[in-house]
Parts: structure tokens; sequence; C-alpha cells
């Protein structure tokens, strides 16, 4: 998000867009671009229809702050021959820090009286991350922005802003150190450029997170603004200015807006098209054309203006709106949101933004003793918030269970590691049990096994036996199967083949290794889709070896010779019985219902409840895969099931998070399960 540099312009906010063409040095088309870049970002995220690429807003926005951040310094360089960092960081604060804070302790605020506790614990976390600038590293950590769960981050849009303000650190630093030789530097720009640029293209496919969240891979497009801006300044000759350029750069901007598809393949060679359309509209900004003069014109100029106010407020608008009714009620609603970001926003300019900005007396300890205070006051409430797991005791007891299980997730994967040698050589391991003994027991499987790790881990001390946990998530512990998921990057279903075909070999290298469980999804990768409230999920299977047959009897052959594979080695192969998939339920949203009204207690019951017959129906094909594979079966299904109701809460504590993980409470009450296996000899 552009932090809107410029000259500073001396008019009162009543006139100030009629003044705007006069001021000095002021380009009131580059507003005008902004007031494009917001409007494509604020109704993407609302879902107005024809907006399906608004996101790359932002990367107009990374264009613009590179232009202006680039010149600002580059002149300064070139005029004095050293930079006034102190005077430059001054600026940075007094443009974004008034605005952040409102809006960061708002969102607290809001959060404490509508957000459940697991929501609320991530949204502090988030608040935290934004405070110290790497938002963008923890979203990175965390799932990606075009998933359904981005909904609920509130302050998912801060991304942006610790992108920008990365870069305030890093070009400042870079002119710093090539100061000496203009000639040098450009080529140092130049080639971190390059790198930033090949980087992203080759990382979006292998890691589409990656590519978005981080710097180094959103380097080139603020680069590219920087580029620009010495350009002007040092060669303004080159650019020859014409009308067919400005057309050029606006088609492809609002091309971009329309087409830019968002998911795995963004930003890759997509984010290139709207980058170029906004280097030739700021490059020819200043020549005469009907394009640069609409641009110039009041209304967008204003929403320009508020544009760095209304991406910091329609985002919190939208996740607490949707995160209280779930879904809008039809374009009128929409339009009404939309309508209250933009007053929000001019609110905060004009109250928040303007005074702090146009305060000439603002002595500079008295605007660092402030920004620290607030920092540190917004920082430490956060930090109790998350400490306090996201204060469940706000709420009432019917969603007591349920606000349980939606935090009950968490695991200590500490004792965790990649191997840099040896069988399982850059394969994640997790070692149970006593560290004493080498493992003779793989529990190899999907986020099932994730799932159920505090039980393993618990079993396993019980038992006194020791043993490797190695889970992939989506990935289906078989050889010799390929597959293809809705919810994976292609890098990611080849990484599964091949982590199954090095496990294969890894098994033969295990001298000591007695007995494996394998762990999965079983109806998932059986009937090749979700259910209930992930029937949108799919995941196709297929192998070169076994040849074409129906998904679920390709699961079943796929296990058969896995199970014959490893029985060969003299090891004895288990198969833990999925349990069953209670298909519409899902504990953080039973519990958000519950709190907010929108759904009884006796509904919630029923919505946590599946009938035997049900359950077995879409278990199924999963069920003929399991009898033929010839494994040992462990049956799971009778720490949820009566001889006719399955059930997600048991004795009071619920055991499902979503409709078919389970809880770490569930984890640990069936860890009996395991028994049979872990009480074997290890001899």
């Amino acid at each position: 998000m552009s932090t809107q540099e410029s000259p500073e312009v001396e008019t009162s906010a009543p006139k100030l867009a009629a003044d705007l063409n006069a001021a000095r040095g002021h380009r009131a088309e580059i507003d005008g671009l902004r007031a494009i870049a917001v409007l494509a970002v604020v109704f993407y995220h609302f879902g107005v229809p024809g907006f399906g690429g608004g996101f790359i807003g932002v990367d107009i926005f990374f264009v613009i702050s590179g232009f202006l951040i680039g010149g600002i310094l580059w002149r300064e360089q070139q005029e004095t021959g050293k930079l006034a960092l102190g005077r430059f960081y001054i600026r940075r604060i007094k443009r974004l820090a008034p605005a952040y804070f409102v809006m960061a302790f708002t969102v607290l605020i809001v959060g404490a009286l509508i957000l459940m506790p697991n929501d609320f614990r991530e949204t502090a976390k988030g608040v935290i991350a934004a405070t110290v600038y790497l938002s963008n590293v923890l979203f990175f950590r965390q799932s990606g922005y075009f998933d359904g769960a981005a909904e609920d981050k509130v302050m998912l849009h801060t991304w942006s802003l610790s992108v920008e303000e990365q870069f305030y650190i890093f070009l400042p630093l870079l002119f710093l150190l090539f100061a000496r030789n203009k000639t040098v530097m450009l080529w140092a720009l130049g080639a971190v450029f390059g790198f930033s640029l090949i980087s992203s293209l080759i990382t979006t496919p292998l890691s589409h997170p990656a590519a978005f969240f981080l710097f180094p891979f959103r380097a080139w497009e603020l680069l590219a603004g920087v580029g620009l801006a010495i350009l002007n300044i040092e060669r303004p000759d080159l650019w020859r200015r014409h009308q067919a350029l400005s057309w050029i750069g606006l088609g492809l901007v609002l091309t971009s807006i329309v087409l830019v598809a968002p998911g795995a393949g963004f930003p890759g060679w997509q984010v290139i098209v709207p980058v170029l359309g906004t280097v030739l509209l700021i490059g020819n900004g200043q020549d005469d054309n009907w394009v640069n003069r609409g641009l110039s014109m009041r209304i967008p100029v204003l929403i320009g203006l508020i544009s760095y106010s209304l991406y910091l407020w329609h985002w919190p608008v939208f996740t607490f709106t949707k995160y209280l009714q779930g879904q809008y009620r039809g374009p009128g609603e929409v339009a009404l949101w939309i309508a209250i970001s933009l007053v929000l926003a001019v609110l905060s300019w004009r109250l928040v933004e303007q005074p702090v900005r146009q305060a000439k007396a603002l002595p500079t300890w008295g605007l660092l003793f402030t920004t620290a205070l607030a920092s540190v006051s917004l920082l430490g409430l956060s930090f109790m918030v998350f400490k306090a797991d996201g204060m469940p005791k706000r709420f009432g007891p019917q969603a007591q269970v349920h606000i349980a299980a939606t935090g009950d997730f968490l695991q200590d994967f500490s004792d965790c590691y990649v191997p840099d040698e040896g069988p399982f050589e850059d394969i994640e391991v997790c070692p149970i049990g006593p560290k004493s003994e080498a493992p003779n027991l793989i529990i190899w499987g999907d986020s099932h096994v994730r799932a159920y790790y505090e039980g393993l881990k618990q079993a396993a001390r019980e038992a006194d036996r020791s043993a490797l946990v190695i889970w992939r998530a989506g990935c289906a512990p078989a050889f010799d199967l390929e597959k293809r998921e809705s919810a994976a990057t292609p890098a990611q279903d080849a990484a599964c083949t091949t982590a199954n075909a090095q496990i294969r070999k890894s098994l033969r290298e295990m001298p000591h290794l007695q007995d494996v469980i394998l762990v999965g999804r079983w109806a998932y990768y059986a009937s090749g889709h979700g259910s209930g409230s992930d029937a949108h999920n799919t995941i196709r299977l297929k192998s070169d070896v076994y040849g074409n047959m129906t998904q679920d009897a390709l699961l079943g052959t796929a296990l058969a010779a896995t199970v014959a594979d490893i029985g060969d080695l003299d090891r004895t192969v288990y198969i833990l019985r999925q349990p069953p998939e209670i298909q519409n339920y899902s504990a953080p949203k039973v519990a958000r219902e519950l709190v907010h009204g929108r759904l009884s207690e006796q509904l919630a019951r029923r919505i946590g409840q599946i009938t035997v017959t049900d359950a077995k129906t879409r278990e199924r094909g999963a069920a003929a895969a399991l009898a033929r594979s010839g494994a040992t079966i462990l049956d799971s299904w009778r720490w949820f099931c009566d001889p006719f109701l399955c059930d997600a809460v048991q004795g009071g504590v619920g055991q499902y998070f979503d409709n078919n993980h389970v809880t770490n409470a569930a984890a640990r009450r069936m860890r009996s399960v395991f028994y049979p296996v872990m009480a074997r000899s290890s001899q």
C-alpha cells in the first residue's frame, strides 16, 4: 500500500482538490492512479463483479511507492551528496503511523466483542507482526491470501504495508552502500531488480505463498518505480511523451483488474502486466492527454488522497461484517459496507492523517515518544490477548465446548527436524518415545497424522516404543501414486510423489524397523472429493504403474501393493481406519454462530452428529480399499460412535476441529487404538 508521498501541499482540506494542479510539484494524476488501485482492491475484496483481478491494486501501489520514494532519495543524494535518513524516517512515521495505530487499536476493541478466542488470538498475533513490520512473514508462514480462511484474518491486509516498510529500510541502505559511484549504484539496482524478478517467476510455481508475501520476490515491483524515477531525473529526454503510452498503460492496468486470475499462479508472469501498465502511466503522466486529465479530476484525486486510510479500514470492515453474518444479503448491502469504509477513510484522513502531517510545530522528540508509546501499548495489549489464548471466558457456557475444540489443535513440534543426511534426508521427521533407542516403528500419513500427534506421543511414552512420525498434508501414504489436488500447487503435488518414493527407499535402509502404521483421510482419496463443508476440495489420483481404474479401486490397488512391498521386508503394516466424517461440522463455525445467536444449542448438537449409516456411506469406497490392502486395520470408530450415531462431542468435550480432523483431546482419548502396535516387542 502506498504511503502517498508527495511534496507538501499548503492548503486546507475543503479546497485541497481544487488547488492540487496549482500546487508546486504535485502529480495529481498519480492520485488518480491511486484511486484506481485502491478501488480495485476494495471491490475485489467485497466481491464486486468485474474485479476478479482487483488485488493487483497492491502492485500498482508498489510501483507508485518505488517511484516517489526512489525519486526523493536519489534527488537528495545527488544534490547534497548524502541522505538525511532521520528526516526521511520521520516523514514515514508521520504519514503511516497515526492512521495505522487508530485502526489497530480499533481492531482489538471490536475483536474483543465479536471474535472467537482462537481468531482473537490470531488477530493479536497479526497486530504484533504488523507493528514490527513483519506481517508478510507471518502470513507467509500461515495459509495463502486467496484461500477461504483469509476472510477471518483481520490483519491480513497489512502484509503489503510490511513489504513497503521493509523497502524503506532496504533502499536507503542500498543507496548508502553505493553512494560514492553513481554507475555502480545503477548496476546494483538493476542487478537486484533482475534477481528479484527472476526469483519471483521461478518461486511462484514452487512456493506461491513465498512469492506472494515475501519482500525479495516483490522488490522488483518497487524497484521498477525507482528505476523510472531515476530515469526521469537523470535522462528526462529519453522518455518520448505520447498519448498512446498512457492509453496502453491504462489498458494494461484495467485488463489486469478484470482478467488476472487469483490463486497459485500469481504473482508469476501475470504481475508483469499491471506493473508495466503502471510504469507507462506514471512515466507519461505529465503528457497532456485525456487519460491524465481524467486521472487528475476532482473525484479520482480525492479518492487517491484517502487511499491509504481506505486501504487500512476497508478490510476490517469486510472481515468483521462477514464474521458476524456469514454472507451479504445482496448488492445493496455490499454497497452499504463499501460506503461505510469510505466514510471511515475520510474521517481517518481528515482527523488523523492530515493533522499529523500538517503539524509544523510538532517536535521530533514528541512524535517519536508518542509513536514509541503507541507501539509499546499496542504490542503489550496484543501480547496479553495472545498469552490469554484469546480470552475464552468472554462468552457464555453454551459455546464453550466448541470454542475449546476450536483452539485444541496446536501441537508441540519442537522435536521435529529435517535430516541433512541419511535415509530421510530433506524429509521432516518427528521422533516420539524413548530417544535412547533407534526407532523401530514408522507412522506415516497425511494431515491426520498431525491431528493424532499428541495421542501418538503419549502412547509411545506409555509403551516405551521409539518411533518416527512422518506426515505431508493431502498426500496419501502409498507408493506409485500421483495426485492433482485443488488445494495444492503443482509443485506440492509433485513433492508428494517424490517424498513417497524416497520413503519407500528409506524403509529398506532401516534395519531396526519392525512395524509401519499408515494413516490418512481415506474417504477423500477414494471418492476424489471432500464432504459437506469441504465438498469443494477435490483430488485426482493416477498411476502409470497400475493403469486406469476407478479412484477407489486405484487406492485399494496402491495400498495392497504398498503393504506387500513393505511386508516383503519382513515388516508388519497396520492401517488406521479413518474416524467417521461428520460432514457439516466445523468447531470454529459452530462456536461463532452460537455466540452470535445464529444457531440454537439444539441445532448445533445436530450439526455435530451423523448417523452410522450415513457415515458408512461416505466411507464405502475407502472401506473397500482398506479391506483390499491386506493390512491389519486399527478401528477408530468406537471412540466416536454408538451403534446408531456418531457425535463430535463426547463426554462434554469436543472431538473434532472440522469435519474430518480430530482435536488433541480426541487424539489422547483414542490413543489406545495404537496400543496393539506400540506394545509389540522391539526385539
